[in-house]
């Protein structure tokens, strides 16, 4: 079977689909992996066949330029479901639409995608969620197309309420500006709309049960891996923590992005620098060089792989992101999470009401509550027990290596033509 598979430049984003990658390829399959050129060294990086497609998005020029104007927009949309109504989804489509979606997958990109996959004729096309050039490539080509969730599916159930808001308006007010954009990209390939193209024929889930969400028509659930990119283990973590250790980072897409960062670094150093603990901060040079002295306490790192550091640690504090939670909860590291945009604060509440960490809204974060949350995460046994019960649910899960056979004969049921 041959699988093309495809996600906007955004090192986050396409780190959670390699293990899949591999797994298809160790069980012989031919992958490809299309996607902007600033992407090309990390596909190589992690033993990827790499596409360049197209020109680099612009998407971190727009944020860097507008700042916190466009992302104090972005952290009042509602990606939970819990408050707003049609007005607000309508906005939110528009304005992630216009600043997100169609400049990640620019034109450029979608043209030479569309182009490779018609010669190329790959059997299954798989795209990370935001990807959407994917499935316009698959709807070209005659592929199935699936995305790869790496969190929970809240982008689907909105999907569902604004399809719904605009069935139920008059007809001159039924604008979809997400369907409006996919259409006229489609139709410049001789194509027509259909909900596939950002729905894709099915999912696979990397979400465990209780934290997945429910909706997609059809799930492949998948165990969540730990991919961090080219690693090394360094020569202080061959050697077992003498005090608790706890991890503090603010992931990687903040680095490359100007998303503003909800944790101080030196507001955490100040609340626990007399703490019996150890503290290991990821933060580059321009982070490390806003924190002015660091605790003795402190180890201030540029990178270290998450997945050889976390199963030393007794807690976690981070910004929610997907690939950090996600590491966090398969090794069963309790976890306090400053979250206040994208999907960041559903995983968060989620991660709260099954026992295995703290939720802290940007606006409830002083000193004292991150003092008092590390502390309660280390104190309180009831959090490390829900941790390893996430764990274990994460655990559950069927590996990449054990999905494979499903997606080749989901591929044939919704391809358009015989699988190679």
């Amino acid at each position: 079977m041959r699988v093309l598979m495809t996600s906007l430049a955004v090192e986050a984003h396409f780190n959670g689909t390699v293990p899949l990658a591999w797994a298809l390829r160790a069980a012989g399959h031919e992958v490809r992996f299309a996607s902007q050129p600033a992407l090309t060294r990390a596909i190589t990086q992690a033993g990827l066949t790499a596409v360049p497609v197209g020109a680099d998005h612009t998407h971190h020029e727009i944020v860097r330029e507008l700042g916190a104007e466009l992302t104090g927009f972005y952290r009042d949309i509602d990606f939970t479901g819990e408050r707003g109504g049609p007005r607000d989804r309508k906005a939110a489509n528009v304005l992630l639409t216009a600043t997100f979606y169609a400049q990640a997958n620019n034109d450029s990109m979608v043209d030479d995608l569309v182009a490779y996959a018609r010669w190329w004729q790959p059997d299954l096309v798989i795209w990370e969620p935001f990807s959407f050039a994917g499935g316009i490539a698959a709807r070209a080509c005659g592929a199935a197309g699936a995305r790869l969730l790496w969190g929970p599916d809240l982008f689907g159930r909105m999907r569902d309420a604004i399809r719904a808001d605009t069935a139920a308006s008059p007809p001159e007010r039924r604008d979809d500006a997400l369907e409006e954009w996919l259409t006229w990209t489609l139709a410049r390939h001789g194509l027509d709309y259909d909900e596939r193209v950002v729905t894709g024929h099915f999912s696979i889930d990397q979400m465990p049960e209780g934290v997945r969400v429910p909706g997609a028509e059809e799930i492949v659930p998948m165990r969540y891996v730990p991919y961090n990119g080219v690693s090394e283990v360094p020569g202080w973590l061959r050697e077992t923590p003498v005090r608790p250790r706890i991890c503090l980072t603010l992931g990687i897409t903040s680095r490359d992005m100007a998303y503003p960062n909800l944790i101080s670094p030196g507001e955490l150093f100040d609340a626990v620098a007399d703490l019996d603990v150890e503290i290991v901060a990821t933060l580059n040079e321009a982070q490390a060089a806003e924190v002015g002295k660091i605790p003795d306490n402190t180890r201030v790192v540029d990178f270290v792989p998450l997945h050889a550091l976390l199963p030393t640690c007794a807690a976690i504090v981070h910004h929610g992101g997907a690939g950090t939670w996600s590491t966090a909860a398969v090794y069963g590291v309790p976890q306090l999470v400053v979250a206040g945009m994208w999907d960041n604060v559903y995983r968060a509440q989620r991660l709260a009401d099954l026992g295995a960490g703290l939720f802290l809204p940007p606006h409830e974060l002083t000193g004292n509550r991150l003092r008092e949350g590390v502390i309660r995460l280390l104190e309180e046994p009831a959090f490390r027990s829900g941790a390893l019960a996430l764990r274990d649910r994460m655990r559950a899960e069927p590996s990449p290596g054990e999905v494979v056979e499903t997606l080749v004969a989901a591929a044939a049921r919704h391809g358009a033509r015989q699988t190679h």
